[in-house]
């Protein structure tokens, strides 16, 4: 291990040297990207930092669907018509068209008529007795017609969003019927919501003769063929209008807002065929009047004067200059073949996220300096090593998320701080077994030789189960969350490769250049000793009973976990806008304000449930919950716009987040999952890697840390949210990590001293990797703190979790993943695959049991 070939060592250059080359781009300013080349730029931001709008709509293709239905019912409506075949009860329903053919004696005629009139449809024709008709739509009809519903709105919808002239959105397809808009440094993300979420279904059809129009209007007064259709909102008029379309909106081709006698209007132009058919209609039809329908509302019903033949004309409605602009734009872009709901939006004031960025800023950095300083003082020459590895690995790190172009977010930052915390474990694991092989009397070159070699399979196992749950995570997280599993993920490779690769190499190259024969980190050691260095110093060798203590810490754990457990079941889980759905708005007042007033002013708006909280210094920052409302996702906008209202102008909007319900309990049923999934595949892979023994003390390890945690929130009532979960499985993966750790140091000694006492050889491991706990624990929590105090009131939370996830994960480690063994009669020749070197344990090493 401790040998570089030339080719490995210019393998090893040439990694690093690449990653930092795609990080360059992140050292200039984020203005100056445009004159970057596509493929060299610095790492994007997310809305939560660059300040923006998170949309999830979902595509109703049930109302395709049933459009489609209509269609048929209305060409079955036609055709029996025209040859005066009687019928009764023609309707759609459950997605079936029926109808009962009342003459028998033609039942045989209006069979071949109706099957006519379908064959274009791809309609399938059942004939039950009675002449009862049932009309359905095949399967691959209907797959193909939401297939293309979707597709057509996701364009349509990129379309509305380049006309608004917003820069760098992203639009994406989420599942089979959902679509992402993401829209950076958007300041009017409500007009925006307006304009993508109006399916802007423009048709031409005519007025019902005679009856066409009034205020109160019998629905029973309305013939068979056709509709009664409301006005505008500020127009109470009713209007019975043909169902037939004369003229397709999907016939425009240009749409300007313009004005006529001062007035704003919209100018509409249509293609050829539609000219054609909007020419011969108005022909046909002089001194009736034309509905225009926009969305299932009627906005103009002008009398035809004369024939229009030159294929356009105007549309007057009472519109303002900017619904004139709207209402143009939206017909340009085209309408949304099915109605698009809002399940989900996050937005973000540029402000907030500016202030995300600089707490990031100061959470990493502060981190970086107090692990580098730890990492100095604790080993010397090799603690600068591995701040040398440390720094290098933020610079693969930065230029891997860089040249695959991801997306940076608040939470991807908390990845970057716990990786800053992490990436040292793998160096730690390294130098405390390189003194520990000095300590027994090894050779300098043997004691570095070993330390790598033993500590390898270590890194491996302990990395690797981390990974897991980066990867369970980026699959079943959605958003931010994603991205600090990226985060996360892509720095546990990043780490393993520094330490394994880059501080083995300053290591060889060190020796080669010193020819040194004594340990740096033992030298720094004495020398700490004989100066009383500041800093809590850690004895070349433990020896401390765990084992003995295991029914106190039983006794503990069962305390811990009953109160989770009750506090859970008594008074549930305080579940955030994720899993709850409603309304959170983080808002800025111009100067300080009373809580409880603006508690009477939402309050007052009906909506149930409001809290109201302030936060920070200077009593001008507000959060405003808002419960989930009843009435289902449409509810939810209607009542952030009623708080919006309420509130008035004088606000800053840092922060808005809208979840419907049928997102939140999508998001606790994926969470779960997570959770669940995360543990069953680091406890089988401990399984493989080891024995069923010691994959039952990791999974009960792994559920004492996340009832804990989870119960924690619950006696606390913290918050609990999306977040939450990625910290639960961060809080996993990091205790597998510890356990890993302490059960390799077990199985290596099982191997090495065969006629050891189980009891005493699990204290013989535990305290052979107490100092790497000890150091590992601390730095990770020396970042974790510095995110929980600088990282900003959105990754409280979070970092909390994280706090308590460190403490409890290193204590199950110790306390529960190790006495299973004895519990559960972990046998020896289990673990003699490989033949013992050293039969009993030399008496200096020796631990008494009690």
């Amino acid at each position: 291990m401790i040998k570089f070939s030339k080719l490995k060592i210019t393998t090893v250059i040439l990694v690093v040297l690449t990653g930092m080359f795609f990080a360059v781009p992140n050292l200039f300013d984020r203005s100056e990207k445009e004159d970057f080349p596509g493929w060299w730029q610095p790492i994007s931001l997310g809305l939560d930092l660059l300040g923006g709008s998170y949309l999830l709509l979902e595509v109703g293709v049930e109302a395709v669907l049933k459009e489609q239905l209509t269609s048929v019912q209305e060409s079955v409506r036609a055709a029996l018509r025209k040859e005066r075949i009687s019928y009764r009860n023609l309707r759609v329903g459950d997605g079936v068209v029926t109808v009962n053919i009342t003459n028998a004696e033609r039942e045989r005629e209006a069979r071949q008529l109706v099957r006519a009139a379908l064959q274009n449809d791809g309609a399938v024709v059942q004939v039950a007795e009675g002449g009862r008709y049932r009309i359905t739509l095949p399967e691959d009809k209907q797959r193909d017609t939401a297939i293309s519903a979707v597709n057509q709105s996701i364009e349509i919808v990129r379309r509305r969003v380049d006309e608004f002239g917003t820069t760098e959105p992203n639009i994406q397809r989420q599942g089979q019927d959902r679509i992402i808009v993401e829209l950076p440094g958007v300041d009017d993300p409500e007009r925006v919501k307006e304009l993508i979420g109006r399916t802007a279904k423009l048709n031409f059809h005519l007025l019902e003769p005679g009856i066409g129009s009034g205020v109160n209007i019998d629905p029973r007064d309305v013939p068979a063929g056709s509709m009664l259709v409301p006005g505008l909102a500020e127009d109470p008029t009713m209007y019975i209008v043909e169902r037939r379309v004369r003229v397709p909106g999907d016939r425009l081709v240009d749409s300007q807002p313009t004005f006529q006698d001062g007035r704003p209007v919209v100018s509409f132009r249509f293609d050829t065929a539609g000219g054609r058919r909007f020419g011969q209609v108005t022909q046909n039809n002089v001194g009736q009047r034309l509905a225009v329908i926009l969305d299932e509302q009627v906005i103009s019903s002008p009398v035809i004067r004369s024939p229009i033949l030159g294929g356009s004309g105007i549309i007057e409605g009472g519109f303002t200059v900017q619904s004139a602009q709207d209402l143009a734009l939206l017909l340009r872009a085209g309408a949304l073949p099915a109605p698009l709901t809002m399940l989900e939006e996050r937005t973000v004031g540029p402000g907030l996220g500016a202030d995300s960025i600089r707490a990031g800023a100061i959470a990493c950095g502060l981190g970086l300096m107090l692990v580098i300083v730890f990492m100095i003082l604790t080993y010397g020459l090799f603690g600068v090593f591995s701040t040398v590895a440390l720094m290098i690995n933020l610079g693969l790190l930065l230029g891997v998320l860089s040249a695959l172009g991801a997306t940076l977010t608040l939470p991807g930052i908390a990845g970057i701080v716990l990786t800053v915390g992490m990436a040292v474990d793998a160096n730690v694991l390294i130098f405390e077994r390189m003194r520990e092989e000095v300590l027994t009397g090894r050779t300098l070159f043997n004691a570095l030789e070993s330390g790598f070699r033993q500590a390898f399979k270590t890194i491996v196992d302990s990395n690797l189960t981390t990974l897991i749950a980066a990867i369970l995570l980026f699959y079943f997280g959605s958003g931010p969350v994603r991205g600090f599993a990226v985060t996360l993920g892509i720095g546990i490779v990043t780490s393993m490769f520094t330490a394994i690769m880059i501080t083995r190499l300053m290591v060889v190259l060190w020796l080669r250049g010193t020819r040194a024969e004594v340990l740096p980190i033992s030298v720094a050691a004495q020398a700490r000793k004989r100066i009383k260095a500041l800093i809590v110093y850690l004895p070349q060798k433990f020896s401390v009973r765990f084992v003995e203590k295991r029914r106190i810490a039983a006794f503990a754990s069962a305390i811990i976990l009953f109160v989770s457990v009750g506090s859970i079941a008594i008074q549930g889980l305080n579940f955030g806008i994720d899993f709850a759905g409603g309304i959170l708005m983080e808002v800025r007042a111009p100067k300080a304000v009373d809580p409880a007033t603006i508690r009477a002013e939402v309050g007052s708006l009906g909506l149930g449930d409001v809290s109201i909280t302030t936060f920070g210094d200077t009593g001008r920052d507000i959060s405003i919950r808002v419960q989930r409302q009843e009435g289902g996702e449409e509810a939810q906008s209607i009542a952030l716009r009623k708080v919006q209202e309420a509130l008035g102008t004088d606000y800053e909007y840092r922060r808005t987040e809208l979840v419907g319900p049928k997102v939140g309990a999508e998001l606790v049923r994926d969470g779960a999952l997570a959770v669940g999934l995360a543990i069953m595949a680091i406890c089988f892979y401990i399984w493989v890697r080891f024995e069923w023994q010691f994959a039952l003390g990791a999974t009960l390890a792994l559920t004492h840390d996340v009832i804990s945690t989870v119960g924690l929130f619950s006696v606390l009532q913290l918050d609990f949210n999306l977040t939450t979960v990625a910290a639960i499985l961060t809080i996993a993966g990091y205790s597998i990590n510890d356990t890993v750790v302490a059960y390799d140091r077990v199985r290596e000694n099982l191997r090495k001293y065969k006629k050891l006492p189980l009891l005493e050889l699990l204290n013989l491991s535990l305290n052979n990797v107490l100092s790497r706990t000890i150091l590992t624990s601390f730095t990770t929590l020396l970042a974790v703190m510095a995110l929980y105090v600088f990282g900003g009131e959105v990754l409280r939370g979070f970092s909390f979790a994280l706090v308590w996830g460190v403490m409890i994960g290193t204590y199950s480690s110790i306390y529960v993943a190790i006495p299973v063994l004895v519990y559960f009669n972990l046998r020896r020749e289990d673990m003699l695959a490989v033949a013992p070197t050293t039969t009993q344990i030399p008496e200096a090493e020796r631990i008494p049991v009690e």
